[in-house]
């Protein structure tokens, strides 16, 4: 416990350095984050996906999220030019390339993934070239979840800078970009406390016991509840502020949609921490890694952000781009 807590100061510390940072001095600080981030989680996956016998090359799955987050930025940075939905795509089409690249490695080596399909007792089931796709499908994996859907969360990082792309995010005041931020780190925080909390005090009814066993429904409600509370309450506390609540006024943000954006991405959280907890069922581990001590992996960090990030360029897409 002593531990845990102790890893949670710490990664209280490193986000509210990196928003200080980002309002400060420059939003690439926070990009910095979500980069180390990403990286990590990255390694984990493709270690997780070994422990379940899906062969993957690592390197070219810690590789990928660096390449990813140099085009995503190079993009937002041209936002006139090039725009969100090309930006996204031509993320998509490095993905590909991606996996053209580890596909080429297991076919150019011959001998060297031959000796792989040897020790794996392989050689005999299969060719050289269906064991060189699966493993660089293998690896494409941790392409997309999580590198590439992690890259959504540059995309809020400078959300007040795209301008071309969300049409009314200066009636944001500038704002914006801190907005979807706080929401993104609060979601997740509040649902897994409360989620947490209310499964330890009235918890019976196991939520997906054979994919995570401590989860309960209650626990599930409970979390939702919460969620959507507390962002009624930190709304109101941001709408409390004059500069803030000028800026919500003149963007429309308004109090029923926070509490539809938390309850929906409330949900989410839950499904993507499910979906992590079914990998590591899967490979038959406790944590995706132990960088975090006490609370295992990043991936065991981050899971509910990973799919809560583009669910938000979403929502703010509706909000300033689209109404």
């Amino acid at each position: 416990m002593k531990k845990r807590l102790l890893t949670s100061l710490e990664i209280i510390l490193v986000l509210v350095a990196a928003f200080v940072l980002k309002v400060l001095v420059s939003p690439y600080f926070f990009d910095a984050l979500v980069l180390f981030v990403a990286v990590v989680a990255c390694l984990e996956t493709s270690r997780l996906l070994k422990k379940m016998g899906n062969y993957n090359y690592f390197v070219i799955a810690i590789i990928m999220p660096i390449v990813l987050m140099a085009s995503t930025l190079v993009g937002l940075y041209f936002d006139n030019v090039i725009g969100l939905t090309y930006t996204l795509l031509i993320d998509v089409a490095i993905i590909i390339l991606g996996f053209g690249v580890a596909f080429l490695c297991g076919i150019i080596d011959r001998k060297k993934t031959f000796n792989e399909m040897k020790i794996r007792k392989m050689e005999r089931n299969t060719s050289i070239t269906r064991y060189s796709f699966n493993k660089a499908f293998n690896t494409s994996i941790s392409f997309i979840y999580p590198a590439f859907l992690l890259m959504f969360i540059t995309v809020l990082n400078h959300l007040d800078g795209l301008t071309a792309t969300f049409t009314k995010v200066g009636e944001f005041g500038g704002y914006a970009s801190l907005v979807a931020l706080i929401f993104m780190i609060l979601i997740p925080v509040i649902t897994d406390t409360f989620a947490y909390l209310n499964g330890m005090l009235f918890g019976k009814t196991k939520l997906m016991p054979t994919v995570s066993p401590n989860k309960t429904i209650a626990g599930a409600i409970g979390g939702i509840v919460w969620c959507v509370l507390l962002s009624i309450c930190t709304y109101l506390i941001m709408n409390a502020i004059e500069p803030m609540s000028i800026a919500f006024a003149s963007a429309g943000f308004k109090l029923w949609q926070v509490a539809i954006i938390s309850l929906i991405g409330s949900v989410i959280c839950q499904a993507g921490d499910l979906l992590e907890s079914f990998f590591k069922r899967k490979a038959e581990t406790k944590d995706s890694g132990k960088i975090l001590p006490g609370h295992g992996g990043m991936l065991d960090r981050v899971d509910s952000y990973i799919f809560l990030a583009p669910y938000l360029v979403i929502v703010f897409t509706i909000l300033l781009a689209i109404i």
